[in-house]
C-alpha cells in the first residue's frame, strides 16, 4: 500500500472514530431521513379523499337518487345530503363543504328528452383542490352515466365517451411520483448538511489546521472526508427506498443497479456541494444556512416535484436546469414508475457526473488555497 493510500486510510479511520464519538453526524444520516420521508410522505399528498360536498336532489327521481348514489360510493366525496339549494349555497360559503352538486326539479324529464344538467359548485379558494374536485365529480358523473348506458337507460352523456386512464400510476395515487421527489429532498439535505457541518466543525475546533501540517495533500484530505459520509448517506438512503416500497407501496418498475448508481452519483453531488461550502465559510452555522437556502429549498420548489415547469416564467425555468435536483427527481420518478427509459437516464446521469466533476475541483480549488 503506496503511502497515498496509507493516509486517506488512516484519515477514513479517524473520520469514522469521530462519527462514533459525535452522534450528530449518525442522527443526520439515520435518523432524520426517517422523520422527513415519515413527515413528508404522510403528510403531503395531492389527492382529496372524503372530501365534504352537498348534494341537492330537488327532482327525487330513481334517476336522480342513482346520481346521488355514485357520489355517495365515491371514495372522493363525504356526502350531505342538503334540502335546499340557498341552504347549500351558505355551507359552502362557510366553507363547511368544498363543492355543491344541485339536481334540478326536472331532471328526469329533461334525461329522457336528452338535455339534461347536473350542477357542479366548487370553492375556488384552493384553486388545486377545486380541479381535483371538479375532475372527481365528472368521474362520478361519467362512472354513473356508464352504468346507466349499460342499462340501457338515458344518460346525460353524448354518443361518444372518453375512456382515460392514468398510464404509469393506474391507481391515481399522488405518492407514485411525490415519494421518489420526497428521496431527492431527503438526500438533499443531508448528502450536503453531513459534509457542511463536518467540515466546518474542523475549522472552529482548529483541528483542520492540525491536518495541514501532516503531509495529506488537498486531495486525500477531501476524498478520507468524503468516504465515510458517502457511506452514511447510503444508509440514509436505503431507508428512504425501504419506506417508499414497503410503507407508501410505490411500485419498482426499473433496475436496482441502476437506481443505485444514479443515487451515488447524486449522493456525490451533495456532498461535493457541502464541501465547497464548509471550505469556503468555515462556519457551522453559515454553512448551515447557506445549505438550506442553496440546495433544500430550491429542490423543493424548482425540481420539478411540486410545480410543474411549464407553469414557470422562462428566467426561472432556466434557472432549474443548474440545479442537480431537478434530474434526480425525473431519474427516480422515471425508474420507479416507467422502468429503465434510457432517454430519460443517458442525459440526466451525463449532467449530474458533469456537476460532480465541477464541484469536487471548484472544492480542491478552494481548498488549496486556503492551505496554502
Amino acid at each position: 500500500m503506496n503511502a497515498k493510500m496509507v493516509r486517506v486510510r488512516a484519515l477514513v479511520v479517524k473520520e469514522f472514530r469521530q462519527i462514533v464519538r459525535d452522534p450528530s453526524s449518525i442522527a443526520i444520516a439515520v435518523v432524520l431521513p426517517v422523520m422527513l420521508i415519515l413527515l413528508f410522505g404522510y403528510g403531503l399528498s395531492f389527492d382529496i379523499r372524503e372530501a365534504p360536498i352537498a348534494v341537492v336532489d330537488e327532482d327525487g327521481s330513481p334517476d336522480s337518487r342513482a346520481v346521488v348514489a355514485a357520489f355517495q360510493l365515491s371514495p372522493y366525496f363525504a356526502v350531505r345530503l342538503t334540502p335546499s339549494a340557498p341552504r347549500a349555497e351558505a355551507l359552502l360559503a362557510a366553507n363547511d363543504v368544498g363543492g355543491l352538486i344541485r339536481i334540478r326539479p326536472d331532471f328526469a324529464r329533461h334525461l329522457r328528452a336528452g338535455d339534461a344538467e347536473i350542477q357542479v359548485l366548487v370553492t375556488g379558494t384552493d384553486a388545486n383542490n377545486a380541479r381535483l374536485m371538479e375532475a372527481y365529480a365528472s368521474g362520478a358523473i361519467a362512472e354513473w352515466s356508464a352504468r346507466s348506458a349499460a342499462e340501457g337507460q338515458p344518460t346525460v352523456v353524448g354518443p361518444a365517451i372518453a375512456e382515460t386512464r392514468m398510464w404509469f400510476n393506474d391507481a391515481n395515487d399522488s405518492h407514485y411520483f411525490l415519494v421518489p421527489g420526497l428521496i431527492v429532498l431527503v438526500m438533499t439535505l443531508i448528502g450536503s448538511m453531513l459534509t457542511a457541518l463536518v467540515m466546518a466543525r474542523e475549522w472552529e475546533r482548529g483541528t483542520m489546521e492540525a491536518l495541514f501540517v501532516t503531509p495529506l495533500r488537498p486531495d486525500e484530505l477531501l476524498l478520507g472526508k468524503t468516504i465515510p459520509y458517502f457511506v452514511l448517506g447510503l444508509l440514509g438512503l436505503v431507508l428512504c427506498l425501504a419506506a417508499a416500497t414497503l410503507l407508501f407501496h410505490v411500485p419498482f418498475r426499473g433496475s436496482v443497479w441502476m437506481l443505485a448508481g444514479v443515487s451515488m452519483l447524486y449522493l456525490l453531488v451533495a456532498l461535493s456541494v457541502g464541501l465547497l461550502i464548509s471550505s469556503a465559510v468555515k462556519n457551522q452555522f453559515l454553512a448551515s444556512q447557506i445549505v438550506m437556502i442553496t440546495t433544500f429549498l430550491p429542490a423543493f420548489m424548482l425540481s420539478g416535484l411540486v410545480f410543474d415547469f411549464r407553469s414557470m416564467p422562462a428566467a426561472v425555468r432556466a434557472v432549474t436546469y443548474v440545479l442537480p435536483a431537478r434530474y434526480y427527481v425525473a431519474l427516480l420518478q422515471t425508474i420507479f414508475l416507467a422502468g429503465d427509459v434510457w432517454s430519460v437516464i443517458l442525459p440526466a446521469t451525463a449532467v449530474l457526473g458533469l456537476m460532480a466533476a465541477v464541484l469536487l475541483l471548484a472544492t480542491r480549488r478552494v481548498t488549496r488555497k486556503v492551505l496554502e
